[in-house]
């Protein structure tokens, strides 16, 4: 080498320690509040719907936020909480729905509970190989999160509740670590949830009354947690109801808390809010599996030829064989003729390479997109058109839809003050705080947001 190369080779060198340097000193904590349902006019447009929540309207003057994020397919809670974690497409990170795929009803109502599941590195993950202290409390798909140091995850039994097994109490402390640490909080703090309340009192007020704790004592680095009461609230009462309004405001009282106490900790910390989905009020259920059953294709198990996986607003339809021709064409006639009523409340019937081309349901064979306002319905008996009274609004329709955007918001040292991203891509949101973290996730190849001055 001669000494003019071995000169630019220093030069080089010391250029990238420079760098390596000046992320790392850039590097901040990351207090991360998933606030389940909230859509980003709840706070954009809050003075339109009367709401009273001084903390997350602070983020429009003092940070940097989106108009809207463009979920996933489908926009439902665990496949949209991965995706924020990893910056991945569902397809990608293998969390596909809330409820496992399961045609001849045998998991008894499972979820995707388990970190096992995500097939692709998390926040967590980054966060831990840096060396950062990591904690989380309710996010979905936690279960055995072996990068999370401090972690109470969300779970639940089918017994759990009224009624349910009373040593279930033993299960959260079972699967949360440090070993033996819920129950120490529990001594001081009282009882945690028994499996999964959506309440404000019963539900987000402990998960914040743990995680106030958890960021007092234990001072993570990274710390994420969710927030349900608000998608409870929008489901029984419509969006903009009165009922979520007031609960809104209420987790509003709750993000404050969490913020001061993160903010104590190290005032360099960047709070971010997210969400994972929009909402739309829903009035009519459609039974898309009469017509199938009429036609003998979804006889009872183990004798089905197709089976549909509802995430609300959409329908994957899939084939038990993939390869059979005859049941895929006569499943899109079936299809076909009942799009073409529009008293049926289909917007759109998608196939394999459209439904690819949004990264969800690598399983399907079409996928029934419902009208604003409709719902796939799980009855193959009966009516195929149904006024629906039990719920009131409800999400998983297509991510291109207006209404399902979620919601991003940011605030901290070194973030710009009151930038609107317009409407994004939520792929982005983990490459950013990876990088606020000053931690690598080389798999979330989307392109970070623009947060800083």
């Amino acid at each position: 080498m001669t000494p003019s190369q071995l000169s630019r080779t220093i030069r080089l060198c010391v250029f990238a320690c420079v760098a390596l340097v000046a992320s790392f000193a850039s590097a901040a904590p990351v207090l991360m509040i998933s606030i389940d349902g909230l859509k980003p006019e709840y706070v954009t447009h809050a003075d339109e719907h009367g709401l009273r929540i001084p903390m997350l309207r602070r983020f429009l003057l003092e940070g940097t936020y989106a108009e809207g994020v463009i979920g996933v397919l489908p926009t439902v809670t665990y496949p949209s909480h991965t995706t924020l974690i990893t910056g991945v497409w569902p397809a990608e990170h293998g969390i596909l729905n809330n409820t496992l795929y399961d045609p001849e009803h045998s998991l008894a109502g499972a979820w995707y509970w388990y970190a096992e599941s995500i097939r692709v590195p998390t926040l967590w993950d980054a966060a831990h190989q840096a060396g950062i202290a990591t904690a989380s409390v309710s996010w979905p798909v936690s279960v055995n999160a072996i990068s999370v140091d401090t972690l109470i995850p969300e779970y639940w039994r089918s017994s759990v509740g009224a009624g349910g097994n009373p040593q279930d109490r033993y299960l959260m402390n079972a699967i949360s670590r440090p070993v033996g640490a819920l129950a120490e909080m529990e001594e001081r703090l009282g009882p945690y949830m028994m499996g999964n309340n959506t309440t404000v009192e019963g539900g987000d007020e402990i998960r914040t009354r743990f995680a106030l704790d958890i960021l007092e004592r234990r001072k993570p680095g990274f710390f994420t947690i969710h927030l349900s009461a608000m998608d409870e609230s929008e489901h029984e009462h419509g969006i903009f109801s009165a009922e979520a309004a007031k609960t809104l405001e209420a987790v509003d009282g709750m993000v404050a808390r969490l913020i001061a106490a993160a903010l104590k900790n190290d005032p360099t910390t960047k709070i971010v809010i997210v969400s994972d989905h929009g909402f739309l009020d829903v009035t009519h259920s459609v039974n898309l599996g009469i017509p199938f059953a009429q036609a003998g294709l979804m006889d009872s198990t183990p004798a089905w030829k197709v089976q549909f996986w509802s995430s609300g607003g959409m329908a994957a339809v899939i084939l038990k064989n993939a390869a059979d021709a005859a049941t895929r064409e006569q499943a899109r006639a079936i299809l076909a003729k009942l799009a073409s009523d529009p008293a049926n409340g289909i917007d759109e019937v998608k196939d394999e390479k459209q439904i690819a081309e949004h990264g969800g349901f690598p399983n399907a064979a079409f996928l029934v997109v419902m009208k604003p306002g409709y719902v796939a319905g799980a009855a193959t008996t009966g009516p195929l058109v149904v006024e629906q009274s039990t719920v009131h609004g409800t999400h998983g329709f297509w991510p291109l839809f207006p209404e399902m955007r979620s919601s991003f918001f940011v605030m901290g040292q070194g973030v710009a003050k009151g930038r609107d991203l317009g409407v994004i891509d939520m792929r982005q949101i983990a490459p950013t705080v990876a990088e606020i973290l000053g931690a690598s996730l080389p798999t979330a190849r989307q392109p970070k947001l623009h947060i800083e001055p």
